[in-house]
């Protein structure tokens, strides 16, 4: 892992490989970059992958603001990453809450994305419950810390990856209750209070591609059709068998949807 100093002081740990066009993998809550490990073994063939442990997950600290990290600062580690490295543009590809961050990371930087790739998430603003329950469940991770990061990770650990890709599960698991409470409370916050990003999606230049799996009951079906009806040029790719986290659970068939669309990014020479 190499770090890169974020404009707050905080060093933001990731993994660096492979060259070419740079690729971008944003991960989701409550991960760190190796829920990408598939996808970093095969595109760095092809690609420069640059997978990050967001702030508050993995190895990458927190921060001066412990409480509350909305998805905008996740978006500025992100532009921030990238001048460290002088890449002026990638594709951004995230899951889940990785996937509004990449959303969040076009609002404000178009120019920064070549193309956009947005894996079981989905566009809108929360819900009065859903802000009550996030908030619901950082109080509980800050009041039972790594005992209750485990209770998490066991209740929902069959939404995350199907109960038949059991080779996937124990990552996920180990994943999960590895994460610092601290920070997916902060995120949980943060993403309680995220704006809706569904016209924004209709201001989007380049080609994206949308990926869910089948039995995805955290965003199912629907929600992808809907980002793919909104976003101006873009491919829709329903991965069967697979739950919230496809690139796992099929990554053979994720990483062929993947490389599809890459390909179709190439620029004529």
């Amino acid at each position: 892992m190499d770090f890169a100093e974020m404009t707050d002081g905080i060093p933001l740990a990731y993994e660096d490989r492979g060259s070419g066009p740079a690729l971008l993998l944003v991960h989701g809550h409550p991960f760190d970059h190796t829920m990408w490990q598939p996808q970093i073994d095969r595109f760095s063939r092809t690609h420069r992958v640059l997978a990050p442990d967001l702030r508050g997950y993995g190895i990458t600290p927190l921060g001066a603001r412990p409480d509350f990290t909305d998805l905008g600062d996740f978006a500025e580690d992100l532009v921030d990453l990238l001048g460290h490295l002088k890449i002026q543009e990638c594709v951004v590809a995230g899951l889940s809450m990785g996937g509004q961050i990449a959303m969040e990371l076009h609002r404000r930087h178009p120019e920064r994305v070549r193309g956009l790739v947005l894996a079981d998430t989905f566009p809108a603003a929360e819900t009065e419950d859903g802000k009550a329950a996030r908030n619901a469940m950082a109080d509980r991770l800050l009041a039972g810390g790594a005992g209750a990061m485990r209770e998490y990770a066991d209740e929902v650990l069959d939404r995350m990856v199907a109960p038949y890709n059991t080779h996937a599960a124990p990552h996920v698991h180990r994943m999960m209750c590895a994460t610092d409470p601290v920070g997916a409370a902060a995120a949980l916050r943060g993403r309680a209070e995220r704006p809706d990003y569904r016209e924004s999606l209709t201001t989007v230049a380049v080609p994206a591609l949308v990926v869910v799996g089948r039995d995805d009951t955290y965003t199912p079906v629907a929600d992808a059709e809907e980002m793919h009806a909104l976003l101006p040029d873009s491919t829709l790719a329903v991965i069967e068998r697979a739950a919230h986290l496809p690139n796992l659970e099929r990554p053979e068939e994720f990483d062929s949807v993947l490389d599809s669309y890459l390909r179709s990014l190439v620029r004529p020479s």
